[in-house]
């Protein structure tokens, strides 16, 4: 098949097109790298700040619109997936529709039906929006709710879920609010991780000195997404106990950079107000590095997993995540099964190859 990856979130789709090359197929990326995460792509389409930016921009789109036809499929990372207003993405997604097979719409982060389904119908216990049935009201929550509901974004958003050939939904949560509404062509398949067998046999039976904590902040989304309070309490917990705990803290950083830090850690510190380990943790995992953050049921049950508890599960409250860190800190034994278990339950699930043989037979799906 001849695949077209448009946009990037968190390497999924830089991993993906790793998976589906191997399996033969030709793959095209084109994304900006995810802003200054700066995974690897094909096509480099950044917008520079400013007026002549954005000209300059649309500028390249333009001479590079040309390489968007002919594929078989066309996988689009969110409804804004290029760095340009909603309106003047409807004509190129009109354009990639005229001249591409099928259309595939990512559920892999923040969309409308992510926003309107956690602030209406709150199939989650909580989220990004909600803590039961309570709308959250921090700033970032406000301005996302203000940016999809009832706007052009919305309009877009809708537009494209409804005439697309398929949504793939990278996390329980994403899945959750796009299933009901397009139940028969919505599927879940896991985020694609590179697995490391090797790094199992490497793991220290012996118990660490000091348990190493890290926490990866990104200083514009760390309120919406938690890691505030994941960091008051890592600091709290290093702070009482000194001599058990180490904590490293990478702020905005690129990819390379941030997994430079994060590796030789014990645990890695993920977003609180999820259910599912995102792809950072996800990749930290692969690597024997425990995640506290997002380990809820659900998790485990939408992959079939009834042995593997890898992960340590906090509530999104300060205290959750404080007696799961002390818990660690008393009990050092627990680290090595936990960071087998961790491994294990990437090759299980993640492997980017087994992910990429489930996109393949979904694209066979949606072709035929």
């Amino acid at each position: 098949m001849k695949i077209l990856l448009l946009g990037e979130y968190s390497n999924v789709h830089a991993t993906l097109a790793d998976g589906l090359r191997k399996l033969g197929h030709q793959v095209t990326v084109l994304s900006n790298g995810d802003f200054w995460k700066n995974y690897p792509r094909d096509i480099d389409l950044v917008r520079k700040p400013g007026k002549l930016g954005g000209i300059m921009y649309l500028a390249k789109l333009l001479t590079i619109v040309h390489k968007l036809r002919g594929y078989d499929i066309v996988q689009l990372i969110n409804p804004m997936f290029l760095e340009l207003k909603a309106e003047r993405i409807f004509p190129i997604y009109r354009y990639l529709r005229k001249h591409n097979k099928k259309i595939i719409l990512g559920g892999f982060g923040m969309d409308y039906y992510w926003v309107n389904v956690c602030c209406q119908d709150k199939p989650l216990r909580y989220s990004d929006f909600n803590m039961g049935d309570k709308l959250r009201t921090n700033a970032d929550a406000l301005k996302e709710r203000k940016d999809w509901i009832g706007t052009t974004k919305e309009e877009l958003n809708r537009m494209i879920a409804e005439d697309c050939d398929g949504i793939v939904a990278g996390l329980y949560e994403y899945w959750a609010c796009y299933q009901p509404t397009f139940p028969q062509k919505t599927i879940f398949i896991p985020y694609p991780i590179h697995t490391y067998t090797q790094t199992s046999s490497i793991i220290s039976e012996s118990l660490p000195q000091k348990v190493k904590l890290f926490i990866g902040i990104n200083k514009s989304r760390s309120e919406y997404k938690g890691t505030d309070i994941m960091l008051k309490a890592a600091q709290a917990i290093a702070e009482k106990y000194p001599d058990k705990t180490e904590l490293r803290i990478a702020e905005s950083v690129p990819f390379d950079e941030y997994v430079k830090m994060m590796n030789g850690s014990d645990a890695i510190l993920d977003q609180l107000y999820s259910y599912t380990p995102s792809m950072n943790p996800l990749e930290a995992m692969s690597r024997g590095i425990i995640c506290v953050g997002g380990g809820e049921p659900e998790n485990y049950e939408i992959i079939h997993e009834d042995k593997l508890r890898p992960i340590i599960n906090v509530l999104p409250t300060y205290e959750s995540v404080y007696q799961q860190l002390e818990q660690l800190v008393l009990h050092p034994e627990r680290i090595p099964v936990l960071k087998h278990q961790s491994i294990e339950y990437i090759i299980k699930h993640h492997d980017y190859l087994k992910v990429a043989k489930q996109y393949e037979a979904f694209y066979k799906q949606v072709l035929s």
